[in-house]
């Protein structure tokens, strides 16, 4: 496989990363895919870097397109309270300016919403989707009050957020929380996966990005928006899967992807082994398991 260094274009006067992963026999005429990434403490786009290592030992030779979402990895940091549309402008920015054909959108947990805003800016440039670990269906269609997201972010942007951002993004911490809420097992939670993530959090600027996604900035009803989505679509649940949030926590893995199905026009469904991260904790068996969709008719 051959990676691109880390290339860069200007969005908003910001500096925004991305890597172009391309195998040597890759495919021309397949549609290329298009990765996001979670937010949380020092991630990036380096969360894709298994699924792509192992995208391309599969076989597979599309284009992969991996980008640092605004506020995370090598892209520009500012000092902003961030939403799913600025990330969704940000990226169909990308898809317009950088990759200029339509794409297959892979997308990991919460950042759901930014993948549903992308499809209502321009659909014609989404081919299809995979949703990777999504949250609970409660959480997706139950709306947090924007007086309580900005009262959360305030309390975040200040210097008791600050002190709690250092806290979190010590090797302890994150240990912690990824085997509490983020892995199946504590096995998977490898030290590869914290030494990237205390990697990534070593400029706190990131701190911004997190704390947005933590006011709950994205937290809005989703279902007139996930029932509007015609592209195909595919649900990628795991087993074991939790919810941080108290909504939703009764919500079964079997009723999660139900709950989906029975909005989206054109999905389908699949329970893997594994808990809230399935591109990182079970790489190979997501893999396997995304690859006959992305692969039908494309």
């Amino acid at each position: 496989m051959l990676v691109n260094q880390t290339q860069f274009y200007t969005w908003r006067n910001y500096r925004c990363a991305y890597e172009v992963h391309l195998p040597n026999n890759s495919n021309s005429e397949a549609i290329p895919i298009l990765l996001i990434h979670p937010i949380g403490v020092g991630l990036s786009r380096q969360f894709w870097q298994k699924f792509c290592h192992e995208w391309y030992q599969s076989g597979h030779r599309h284009r992969i397109y991996n980008p640092d979402l605004l506020g995370c990895g090598e892209s520009d940091m500012p000092h902003v309270a961030y939403t799913p549309s600025d990330w969704a402008e940000q990226l169909h920015y990308f898809l317009k300016t950088i990759v200029q054909k339509p794409v297959i959108v892979i997308v990991q947990g919460a950042l759901l919403g930014i993948a549903i805003k992308l499809v209502q800016i321009e659909p014609n440039l989404i081919d299809s989707l995979v949703f990777a670990s999504p949250p609970a269906w409660p959480i997706m269609t139950k709306a947090s009050p924007a007086w309580q997201q900005k009262l959360a972010w305030n309390l975040f942007d200040s210097p008791l957020g600050n002190a709690f951002y250092r806290y979190a993004r010590t090797p302890k911490f994150l240990r912690s929380f990824s085997t509490r809420q983020l892995f199946a097992s504590s096995e998977t939670a490898d030290q590869e996966w914290l030494n990237a993530l205390v990697k990534g959090a070593e400029n706190t600027a990131n701190r911004y990005a997190v704390f947005s996604f933590l006011a709950g900035f994205w937290r809005q009803d989703y279902s007139h928006d996930i029932a509007a989505i015609q592209q195909p679509a595919l649900v990628v649940v795991g087993d074991k899967a939790s919810n941080i949030s108290k909504e939703g926590q009764a919500e079964t893995p079997d009723e999660r992807l139900a709950n989906y199905l029975a909005y989206l026009p054109q999905g389908q469904g699949v329970k893997l082994t594994g808990r809230n991260v399935l591109p990182y904790e079970s790489t190979a068996e997501f893999v396997a398991a995304i690859a006959p969709f992305i692969s039908l008719g494309r």
